[in-house]
Formats: C-alpha cells, structure tokens, sequence
C-alpha cells in the first residue's frame, strides 16, 4: 500500500529535475497525478516514462491566473478533487551585479518564482479544503534563507516564497491544510549547469568543482532526495508539520 493511494497529487515544474523525480516517486506511492509545466515536450516525455493511467499533463504559464485556475479545475474535473501540491516550478535568472542586473530579468524571474507560487496558493487551498484538508509543499532553496551575490531575483524570489508559506499556514490551518517548504542546494539538474556556465564561462566544471567543495557533504543533492523530502510533506508522516523550512543542503547552512 503506497503512502498516497487515494490522493490527487498537482505537481508544477513537472518535466524539470526535482519535479520529474517527485512525479516518479508520488506515482510510486500511488498518487494520481496532474503534471504542470510550459514544456509539453518535456511533459508528454515524462507522462510515457510513468506509464501510469490516472495522470494528465497541463501545459500552464504558472505566473498567468488564468493558466493555474484552468490546472487546478482539471485535477477537480479529472479526479474529483485535489489533495496535494507540489509548487516547484522556477528560473534562475541572470548572475550579474545590481547595475548590470535587466530590470525585464528581474520582473520574469519574480513573476514565475513568487507570483506562481501565490497563484498556486490561490487555487489549491480553496479545493483542498473542499477535500477536508491537505498538503501543499513549495520549492524554495538554501538561496530562500541565504544571499548569493549576483542572483538579484532569484534569491528575492526564494525568500519571498516563505513568506508566502508562513501566511498560507495560518490560513489554511483551520481548514487542514499544512504547507511547507524545502529548501535545497545545488542539485544535479538543469539549472546547476546553467548557473556554472554564468560563473564561469570560460571552465564550467571548474565552477561545478568549486560548489561541490562548499558542501560538507562533497556533492550536489541528487533530485530523487530532494523528492523523497517532497514525499515526506506530502504524506501523514508529515502530519504535524506546517509553516516550517526544511533543507536539504548538504550540512551548508550548518556553518
């Protein structure tokens, strides 16, 4: 028996790292699933990967109301209802000094990391709490409680989203609804190749070198660890825990 059978699980940033690596994982564990992300390549790719019948894919602009009303409505009209949401999608952004920073770079990287993550909030705790409750887990970063020079509005972005968890806690725990965030460090995705490639053109893996060596650990987390955090939040194991930050970053913020 899987620890979500009986759950609709909508999962944004689906087709990335950490959100295909969470889609395996809660289908797994029996989770029905409603898979988001703008890449409907990347979508229909990781929908035939999970071969599982009780899935559908929406392809959504998560900073477009519109878009996120219209992925919380399908889960509702697919299955009944939703029980979990997982609200992973994000950029980076540029790394670039404050006066070399493009105020339009600033505005995307808000718009998808911070307002998605509200629009999501908009949209799932009304339809959990027509279900008696649930769990709503929000991808922060170790960036959400630390700075990084030169990532202008990605680290604003991380640290708005706790802001955003600590308030929809409050709402929503009269109504049963817990919400969390993790909070990783680099990872093996996507997103660290771009990063070291802009900290470092000229030797990418020399950057990848050096941000390994940060970590206490020696390594990137890996986006199946970062799910089975995902998993934890998303389960009854979890079933005391809301309004918290929860990192897994290799023992960096330990020093």
């Amino acid at each position: 028996m899987g620890r979500l059978d009986g759950r609709v699980a909508l999962i944004t940033g689906a087709a990335g790292g950490i959100g295909a690596a969470t889609a395996h994982l809660f289908a797994s564990e029996g989770a029905t699933l409603c898979l988001v992300d703008r890449d409907q390549a990347g979508l229909d790719a990781l929908a035939q990967k999970l071969n599982a019948p009780r899935t559908i894919v929406q392809t959504a602009d998560v900073s477009a109301s519109e878009d996120m009303h219209a992925c919380v409505d399908a889960a509702i009209n697919a299955f009944g209802g939703l029980d979990i949401a997982i609200l992973n999608a994000g950029i980076e952004g540029e790394l670039l000094p404050i006066g070399a920073y493009p105020e339009d770079d600033f505005d995307r990287v808000i718009a998808i990391n911070l307002k998605g993550v509200w629009l999501g909030l908009r949209y799932a705790m009304p339809a959990l709490e027509t279900r008696g409750g649930g769990s709503i887990v929000i991808t922060s970063s170790i960036a959400g409680v630390r700075g990084r020079a030169g990532m202008w509005g990605y680290v604003a972005s991380k640290h708005g989203v706790v802001g955003l968890m600590r308030t929809a806690a409050l709402e929503g725990a009269a109504s049963g609804i817990r919400v969390n965030s993790v909070h990783p460090s680099p990872v093996e995705t996507r997103m660290m190749r771009s990063l070291e490639s802009k900290m470092n053109p000229d030797d990418p893996e020399g950057a990848y070198r050096a941000y390994r060596k940060r970590s206490p650990l020696g390594r990137y987390a890996e986006p199946e660890e970062v799910a089975k955090m995902m998993l934890f939040l998303a389960s009854d194991d979890s079933s005391h825990c809301t309004g918290s930050t929860f990192m897994i970053d290799g023992g960096r913020g330990a020093g």
